[in-house]
Parts: structure tokens; C-alpha cells; sequence
């Protein structure tokens, strides 16, 4: 009930008809709202001192003077929030939804576009004579077919078919080229506007990876190797799978901890159970796997168990308006009598303690044990990158401390220490959303803007389909 509790968002949704108000106005109350109830204003401030703070406030109270867009208007209160810390904090605006919302513009036809100068034939007997595991060849990226060839000392990609777009057969679509330790370029849109390529990969012999897109080869049809498929199951799964990567090794893929994914995931690892139990390594894969729910890592747990596990506890920082949120979470649909309880005797403690910090007991650190340590899995290895921050960066403090367990990969996002996010609209409409609880570990471990290295990095000489390989044959030397 306790961690059920601690991870709860609740958002205020309810549309509102906000006030007419100036940048300056609605800095002023994020500002005050922020300092008054945020867990982690005080460490913040104590961390980088009071001189820094008010010459940081003199700077944003002189630029929101001259913003009069709200998009602009919302930039500047998060960078401002970003004082703080990286994450765990966010600013929105509610939208009246009574007002139509604007009509999207219709991309239009650009005939004078830059356009590949070649024929069919002469690209056809090109691609016949090329190196066939590289870049070059025809590429699909719905609705797109795409032709990449060589080009200096990058490559160009161009329209073979613009499906149902204004794309026309012929038009660059795209430009690589590398400044000596990776790829990069532009992608064009579909209304010719420029998407930057900072990190351009290839992965395996078929899929290039551009960030937010993902070009398919299409022709020549070549073949990947176990490793590749092995991970383009993994990294594109959209829900928790088990995967049987060899016969001494299991790979538990979760995306995501979010509390909706828990059913799913402990549906899988209950079918596969004597499977990973009969297996020597287990491999559990959380890359960019931002958090969600601590619950949904429960069943893990039992796998890589050793010893008692040391669980540092929260407290929340009372005030009128966070002890408003655990009222409001008491009328929550399917909540039991005995959680309404613990939930009463909480805003008790909290109401009693107006301006503090407040634990559910007084307990400071909580300790895990469990009756049984299997004797397989022999070997876990969690997979971890930046994209791993909140609930991920917890279920990583649990499982570091397991003797079976490595991590395997690069530091995290650092996004943890600051907790619980809570949502409050402003009479102007603004949302913010902020911290209600920090954790005890502050200041002798914290996470926050430092995140947890792994035990094993993987540098980027090391491509990312080759991560599991690299654990399994850790584990046998």
C-alpha cells in the first residue's frame, strides 16, 4: 500500500476558462507556488546558494517582462524550473477545449525542390554494383520509398515513391555525411521543413536508425544476423516479452514500468517462470525505460534475490496544499478500507507537522527479505542507458544490491532523489507540476543529475545489439 501510494500522479485535467494574464504574472505564481511546496526547492538551494538563486530570478523576472506568447511564456518558466534539478518537474497550459482547435496547414508541392538528376536505369545499374551491406540501396519509411547512394563523402536520399504525399518522384529527401565519429545530416519532412539527424546509426544489414524514424531496406534483400533480429524484437516491443536468446541465456524486455504495463508484466514473467528458473543468466533489458510504478518491478525481484535488500525512505513536505492531494486521493475509485486508513492516520502525521518533512511511520529505511534464494537464475545482467530515470533508477538501487547482479551499459538519466510529481493549475491556467516527497539518501547518495553508473560500461564502440552477447560472455569468463 505504502509504494502503491508513493508513485501516484494526480493530475488536475478539469477544464478551466483561465484569466487574462501577463508572462510576469504567471511567473510570479509559479514561482511562489514552487517555493512554498516543492520537496526539493530547500536542497536545491542549499546545493547552489542564495546569491545563485536571486540572480537567477532577477534574469527571468526581467525576460518574462517582454514575452507575450504563451508558447514563449511556458519555455521560460521551465527553463526557470530547470534551476532545480533535470526532471521531475514540467509546466503546461490548459487549452479551453469550447474552442476549435486550429486547422493544421496543408503540406504543399514544392516542384522546384532539389531532385536526383539520374534515370531508373542508370540508378538500377548503380545499386547492381555496389557494396551491398552498407547505406546505399532502397529504403521504406511508410509512406516513403527512398533511394540512398553516395555522395561525396555522405550519401543523399531521394523519393522513389511519395505514397499519398506532395512528395515528388526524385526530391532529396534526406542528406548524411559524418564528422569523423558519427553519422548525422537532415530528414525532410513531409512539408519540407528540416528534422536534424545528430546520431544516425545502422543496425544490422537492414534498419537504419535516424532517432525519430526508421528507414527498412527494401532492396537488396540481405540478411541479419541472430544478434540484430535478437534486438530489433527487443528495443521495438511496445509491452514486456521474454525472449529465449540461447539455451544458457533469457531476456526479460521491459519498456516500461508505468503502473498500467504491471499486469502485463507480471503475466510474463508467471509463464516463463520455470523457464528462467532452470535458465543459468537472465538478462533483464530496461533500456529507455523512463519509470512508472514500483509495483511493476515486484515479481523481478525474487529472481535476482541474495539478501535482504535496503529500501531508504521518503518523506513528504507538508503543507496546505500537498495535504489537499492525499484528502483528494482518499475519494479515488477501489481504494479499501484498510488503505483509507493508513491514508488517514498519513494526513494525520502530515496536518500535525504543517512545514515538515513526513514519513509513513518512523521508520528511515525499509528492509526486504524473502524466504528464498534460487539457485538460477545463476547470472542477472540489467541493461541500462540515459533513458532510464524515476521507478527505473529505483529498481536498479534494489537490484545493485543482489550478488548475482551486474549492470551493464552507461549512467543514467538521474532522476529520482526529488519525487511523487504533483499536478496544480493556476487561476491563469497554468499547470505546474512539482515534487511532493524527497528521499532520505539525499545528500550522502544522490541520484539526481548524476544517476547510477553501471558495473560494466558499454562504450559506444560496442554497438547496442550486441549488449546481451557482451553479458552473456562476461558471465562466462
Amino acid at each position: 500500500m505504502k509504494k502503491a501510494i508513493l508513485i501516484t500522479l494526480l493530475f488536475l485535467g478539469a477544464t478551466i476558462y483561465a484569466q487574462d494574464c501577463s508572462c510576469t504574472d504567471n511567473f510570479n505564481w509559479v514561482k511562489k507556488t514552487f517555493e512554498e511546496n516543492d520537496a526539493g526547492f530547500k536542497f536545491a538551494l542549499d546545493r547552489k546558494g542564495e546569491a545563485a538563486y536571486q540572480k537567477h530570478n532577477e534574469a527571468f523576472a526581467e525576460k518574462v517582462k517582454a514575452i507575450t506568447s504563451t508558447d514563449d511564456c511556458l519555455y521560460a518558466l521551465y527553463d526557470w524550473l530547470k534551476f532545480f534539478r533535470s526532471g521531475h518537474i514540467d509546466i503546461d497550459m490548459v487549452r479551453d477545449n469550447t474552442q476549435q482547435a486550429p486547422v493544421q496547414p496543408v503540406a504543399e508541392a514544392k516542384p522546384n525542390w532539389e531532385k536526383y538528376k539520374g534515370t531508373d536505369k542508370q540508378l538500377k545499374k548503380y545499386l547492381a554494383g555496389i557494396k551491398q551491406d552498407g547505406y546505399e540501396g532502397i529504403w521504406k519509411s511508410e509512406p516513403y520509398t527512398i533511394a540512398i547512394l553516395k555522395q561525396g563523402t555522405g550519401y543523399i536520399g531521394f523519393i522513389l515513391d511519395g505514397g499519398n504525399t506532395v512528395w515528388q518522384k526524385n526530391q532529396i529527401k534526406l542528406r548524411l555525411d559524418t564528422d569523423g565519429k558519427k553519422m548525422g545530416g537532415v530528414y525532410y519532412l513531409r512539408n519540407y521543413s528540416e528534422y536534424k539527424l545528430d546520431d544516425v546509426k545502422m543496425i544490422g544489414n537492414n534498419t537504419i536508425s535516424l532517432g525519430g524514424f526508421t528507414l527498412k531496406r527494401d532492396d537488396p534483400k540481405l540478411q541479419d544476423t541472430p544478434q540484430v533480429k535478437s534486438y530489433l524484437e527487443l528495443i521495438n516491443t511496445n509491452g514486456p516479452i521474454m525472449q529465449q536468446y540461447s539455451d544458457k541465456t533469457l531476456v526479460l524486455r521491459i519498456p516500461s514500468f508505468d503502473g498500467s504495463n504491471k499486469k502485463a508484466i507480471d503475466s510474463v514473467i508467471a509463464a516463463n517462470s520455470d523457464k528462467i528458473l532452470k535458465t543459468k543468466n537472465l538478462v533483464v533489458d530496461i533500456r529507455y525505460n523512463g519509470g512508472g510504478s514500483d509495483g511493476s518491478y515486484a515479481e523481478i525481484i525474487p529472481f535476482l534475490y541474495t539478501n535482504p535488500i535496503r529500501v531508504v525512505a521518503t518523506q513528504f513536505l507538508s503543507t496546505p496544499l500537498n495535504n489537499a492531494r492525499m484528502q483528494e486521493y482518499l475519494a479515488e475509485e477501489g481504494i479499501s478500507e484498510e488503505e483509507k486508513t493508513e491514508v488517514n492516520v498519513m494526513i494525520k502525521r502530515l496536518n500535525d507537522n504543517m512545514g515538515g518533512y513526513v514519513g509513513w511511520n518512523d521508520e528511515t529505511v525499509y528492509v526486504q527479505k524473502l524466504d528464498t534464494v534460487h539457485p538460477f537464475p545463476k547470472n542477472v545482467a540489467i541493461l541500462i542507458n540515459q533513458g532510464n530515470g524515476s521507478t527505473s533508477e529505483q529498481f536498479l538501487l534494489a537490484a545493485k544490491q543482489s550478488s548475482k547482479t551486474k549492470l551493464f551499459g552507461t549512467t543514467t538519466a538521474g532522476v529520482l532523489d526529488i519525487s511523487n510529481m504533483h499536478s496544480v493549475t493556476s487561476p491563469c491556467g497554468i499547470i505546474l507540476r512539482y515534487c511532493l516527497s524527497r528521499s532520505l539518501r539525499i545528500p550522502d547518495m544522490a541520484i539526481d543529475d548524476k544517476g547510477i553508473q553501471p558495473d560494466y560500461y558499454l562504450d559506444a564502440e560496442i554497438p547496442q545489439h550486441q549488449w546481451v552477447q557482451y553479458a552473456e560472455d562476461s558471465f562466462e569468463k
